[in-house]
């Protein structure tokens, strides 16, 4: 009832607002933006100039007086009695990019906001506790929300009214209307800037079950019926549009299916990572995934591409082909690393954030094709070429434009052909090395070269998992460079900072920074023994719970209580495209309470489930992260120690195998965790398969140890 009150208050005052608004629409860009910032460089600068976020110093030149996030800003509005226009975007976001061209650089705009307002710049990336609460109070008011998200406040941040993008002529009356309405009913705007605060503050924080946990498996199964209900079964993915990868939501469901042997589930899953694999959303060029697909059929995607997606789909794919062996994924997953080693990953090797989804003012321009084009490039060559990636000479896109994408599998297509699949791969390949290299001569997509320590963490698991799936040591060895990189320039002894760029670290860290960092460096001690990891995991571990711990609910705030007070302190709870950090956080905790014999830890991980698990049933995507750990609480791991000079070796061919409820701690010694003491044998390596603080009689060979485990289920 609260929150319809606070959507019915929203809709009184947009009445007062808005009478004289039209609809917004998104508009297009009508020539190109380099060359109109060309024709203003250095007119104005703004308080963006000495910042390092590509997304702000894009906006520096504006004739808006830009101010990012801080003290002075926020003085200024309160001294000058002043409403905050907080806007808030991304490097990659194409409807950012329309609305700074439409309006931001516009000097009859830009006089409006200046005289009336005080305006913020935030990255979003770089301050997601301040999108959190402007973007729960949009969603508040309207419904929905998104980027660019612009937001007006109080002067101490309390917000009254937003949304996303606005064309320019709405946007001047929305200006004109708000600082009206400011001016002349200061009440009402102060009346509902409190209930819409209260409401921030409330949303999304998570009370305390002091009920016994108790975790059955019927309630996951009733959540996956009712999920179940939402699949398209027909072209992979939910049955809606748009379409987003959410890899937690797949690495769930693989678990599912490995305890409870659902053929449906797994088919479902398998049939979303071909059609992910064979679609647009997928560069078939030069590999990588786009953020998402704008159709239900993964055809047209917005083409900006995100680390943290890759990240987790690298993954997503290693463990896929570990189950199925299917040639399909390995190629995914080598294509989307060579794509990130090529195209972002730093000298210092770290990654970068993101590609934009535009060139030349033009949304995917970078990556789209005419078939005139590629019979130019190809020569003979192109018929096949163009028939296995359905180019037409119409376009199957917009303006006669084709994005490359497939329908058949190669042994479908080269039986239809009657070629080999060896002989087509290897026409694709040197089609493909041709075309790529007429391409890479094109103006290319915006690089976002900020480096976010969260976005790393998932990358750096990336490739550790595809080093588990294939026996690959230079993935390792690549792995070992990041996770340096992320020691040396973002810990600063148990402190993470979030960012890096041009050899600074600036923003203190958060909840995900240090949750997905932990996360890393288990699975980089799972694979190497080398304890380091596994002690800066804890360390870490260590920091965040005296930090973002929060006792009364037994649930962990997304920022630290070093950071400067907001208008709230906000949890983060839900599942999305990137796993919540509670549910991060609560696996870590688990993890290495396990490992470390840790009861504390144990405990606080199965508080935080029980706190959420009665929100499960109803909404299986948003907590699915959730959902891995509520089966590690029902079927307990395995825990696998190998101690000896082989362990590595042993640990290797182990993961030959999908095997997802398992925990691998050993080396070459006893090393220091309890479930290591007294396990070396003279002279052997020896497997000892636990569970549940019992071991079975030690084993040499993995086969024998696989048969403890099969005997175990």
């Amino acid at each position: 009832m609260f929150f319809n009150a606070i959507k019915l208050t929203y809709i009184l005052f947009l009445v007062l607002i808005m009478h004289a608004c039209g609809n917004a629409q998104h508009g297009q860009i009508k020539s190109s933006r380099e060359t109109d910032m060309e024709k203003t460089k250095h007119k104005y600068t703004n308080h963006l100039i000495n910042e390092s976020s590509p997304y702000l110093l894009q906006h520096a030149h504006n004739p808006v007086d830009w101010y990012p996030w801080g003290e002075e800003a926020l003085k200024k509005a309160k001294d000058e009695n002043k409403i905050l226009l907080i806007s808030i975007g991304y490097a990659a976001c194409h409807w950012c990019h329309v609305m700074e061209h439409e309006s931001f650089e516009n000097e009859e705009v830009a006089k409006l906001m200046n005289e009336y307002f005080v305006p913020i710049k935030v990255d979003r990336e770089e301050r997601p506790d301040i999108d959190q609460i402007y973007m729960s109070a949009v969603q508040l008011m309207t419904g929905s929300g998104g980027w660019p998200l612009n937001c007006f406040a109080l002067p101490d941040g309390r917000p009254f009214y937003g949304g996303t993008y606005f064309p320019k002529q709405n946007w001047l009356t929305i200006l004109q209307k708000v600082y009206d309405e400011y001016k002349t009913n200061p009440a009402k705007v102060e009346e509902f800037a409190n209930k819409l605060t209260t409401g921030v503050k409330q949303s999304e924080l998570i009370s305390y079950n002091s009920q016994a946990p108790a975790f059955s498996i019927s309630l996951l199964d009733e959540t996956v019926e009712k999920w179940a209900n939402n699949f398209d079964n027909k072209e992979g993915g939910p049955n809606r549009a748009p379409k987003f990868p959410i890899p937690n939501n797949y690495h769930f469901l693989l678990r599912y299916y490995y305890h409870k042997q659902d053929q449906e589930i797994l088919d479902h899953v398998l049939l979303t990572l071909n059609k992910m694999a064979f679609g647009g959303i997928y560069d078939q060029l030069g590999g990588g995934f786009a953020r998402y697909s704008t159709d239900k059929v993964w055809k047209a995607p917005h083409f900006e591409k995100m680390l943290y997606d890759n990240g987790q789909l690298v993954s997503l794919y290693s463990e896929a082909y570990q189950l199925t062996k299917d040639p399909l994924y390995k190629q995914i997953v080598y294509e989307t690393i060579e794509f990130i080693q090529r195209e972002l990953t730093s000298p210092e090797f770290g990654f970068y954030s993101s590609l934009d989804a535009d060139s030349e003012g033009e949304e995917g321009k970078f990556y789209v094709w005419t078939r005139n084009e590629l019979e130019e490039i190809l020569g003979d060559d192109e018929p096949l070429f163009s028939e296995y990636y359905n180019v037409t000479y119409n376009g199957n896109w917009e303006h006669y434009n084709n994005i490359l994408l497939r329908q058949k599998t190669d042994k479908e297509f080269a039986d239809k052909h009657k070629i080999s699949v060896e002989d087509l791969r290897e026409k694709l390949i040197s089609a493909k090395k041709k075309v790529f290299k007429v391409r890479s001569k094109r103006i290319r997509p915006g690089l976002d070269d900020k480096v976010l320590t969260e976005w790393n963490a998932l990358m750096l698991k990336g490739y550790i998992d595809a080093h588990r799936a294939f026996n690959d040591d230079n993935l390792l060895k690549e792995a070992l460079k990041n996770a340096k990189f992320i020691t040396d320039n973002m810990l600063d002894g148990s402190r993470l900072n979030r960012n890096y760029k041009n050899g600074k670290s600036t923003i203190n860290g958060y909840l995900s920074d240090y949750s997905f960092t932990i996360e890393a460096f288990i699975a980089l001690y799972e694979v190497t023994f080398d304890e380091s990891w596994l002690l800066k995991a804890k360390d870490l571990m260590d920091y965040t719970i005296n930090h973002f711990y929060d006792a009364g609910s037994n649930m962990f705030y997304f920022t630290s209580d070093e950071d400067p007070a907001l208008i709230a302190r906000k949890m983060e709870v839900n599942d999305n495209v990137i796993p919540a950090s509670n549910s991060s956080i609560a696996k870590g905790l688990f993890i290495l309470g396990n490992l470390f014999d840790n009861a504390d830890y144990l405990e606080m991980s199965t508080k935080m489930l029980n706190n959420i698990q009665q929100f499960i049933p109803s909404y299986g995507s948003g907590y699915s992260n959730w959902g891995m750990l509520f089966l590690n609480m029902v079927y307990s791991p395995y825990e696998i120690a190998i101690v000896g000079k082989d362990a590595v070796e042993k640990r290797k061919e182990l993961d030959k195998n999908f095997i997802p409820n398992k925990l691998i701690l050993g080396g070459d010694n006893e090393g220091s965790l309890p479930l290591l003491k007294m396990k070396a044998v003279k002279g052997k390596t020896m497997i000892y398969v636990c569970k549940n603080k019992s071991c079975k009689l030690p084993v040499e060979n993995v086969s024998e140890a696989l048969e403890q485990m099969n005997e175990g289920n």
